[in-house]
């Protein structure tokens, strides 16, 4: 079976399920900008890009979900792309307070 992973910033309507993936995670939230993994409507990871914390579902194979967030941060931040550095600025301004 196959699942469709969708990487995109955090929104405010994420905040609550994030504040349970940190929970699952034995985590603190996460803070600032963030990044997060979607599968199947539901968070399995998410990424914070001030200081790249990351919490995960550890009930879920989101391994590979965590290292989508991580690639697509190398993607974003990778010198010389002009369009790669106006995405991670859009991503910096929408912030995620926990």
């Amino acid at each position: 079976m196959s699942n469709t992973v969708i990487i995109r910033p955090a929104r405010a309507a994420d905040l609550p399920p994030l504040q349970d993936l940190a929970e699952l995670d034995c985590a603190a939230p996460l803070t600032g900008a963030v990044l997060v993994a979607v599968v199947d409507g539901r968070p399995w990871a998410a990424l914070a890009l001030d200081d790249g914390r990351v919490i995960a579902d550890p009930f879920r194979p989101s391994a590979a979900a965590v290292e989508l967030l991580r690639l697509r941060v190398a993607q974003v931040r990778a010198p010389g792309g002009r369009a790669a550095r106006a995405g991670l600025a859009r991503w910096s301004a929408r912030r995620v307070r926990a």
